[in-house]
């Protein structure tokens, strides 16, 4: 533990829903796990959509770490990929924190504020100054970097989204065709499929 009541909730919070799913988030089941009473969720958070708030924001913390991970290259687009590949891993290894961090408004009645989304989109500059880098290098058509992060953004989002609620078979679910899934995006923004192809080899010897 951590010795911080609040940041202690959150995180068995957290691994409640990963381990669990969202069903399992109660303030009893706090309590049990982190010794503390059903009032400290009240205490702390204020009720129930203050904490989901708080798991929320955890989760984007943990993404842009692993995010982070991701070093600059001479290879933008590789860069992109490596992006790509943390963003899906990060939603594989906990699928229900994924889920509420995309849909938390169907617990405890909690509803997402402007600041939520600035934090959630605050968590892509990563990405998108890897897509800036790609219109620099001539590999990506030129074009508002934003808006070609939200693009590929909902396409990726879509597919692991796809992924995790098992409408894609083991086929569709497997690396090889995630690389194809990624060569695809990068064609879509402009560049070759050879200079893509080329990229995704030397993206695979250093995802995270």
């Amino acid at each position: 533990m951590s010795g911080d009541p609040r940041q202690e909730l959150v995180e068995a919070a957290a691994r409640l829903l990963t381990e669990q799913g969202p069903r399992s988030l109660s303030a009893r089941a706090l309590a049990r796990e982190t010794g503390t009473s059903t009032m400290a969720v009240y205490t702390y958070f204020g009720g129930m959509p203050g904490l989901v708030r708080a798991v929320i924001r955890e989760g984007f913390a943990r993404l842009a770490e692993r995010l982070a991970t991701v070093r600059d290259s001479d290879d933008p687009v590789a860069d992109s990929f490596r992006l790509a590949a943390a963003y899906r891993r990060s939603a594989h290894l906990a699928p229900h924190l994924y889920a509420v961090m995309f849909g938390g408004s169907s617990i405890a009645g909690f509803q997402l504020s402007e600041e939520d989304r600035r934090i959630g989109l605050y968590t892509l500059r990563v990405a998108r100054d890897a897509v800036s880098r790609c219109i620099e290098a001539g590999r990506f058509r030129p074009a508002d970097p934003w808006s070609v992060t939200r693009h590929l953004w909902c396409q990726l989002h879509g597919l692991v989204s796809l992924e995790l609620t098992g409408y894609l078979t083991a086929t569709d679910r497997s690396d090889d065709e995630f690389r194809a899934y990624l060569r695809n995006l990068a064609v879509g923004a402009g560049d070759t499929p050879q200079q893509a192809e080329a990229s995704i080899a030397v993206a695979r010897k250093g995802i995270p």
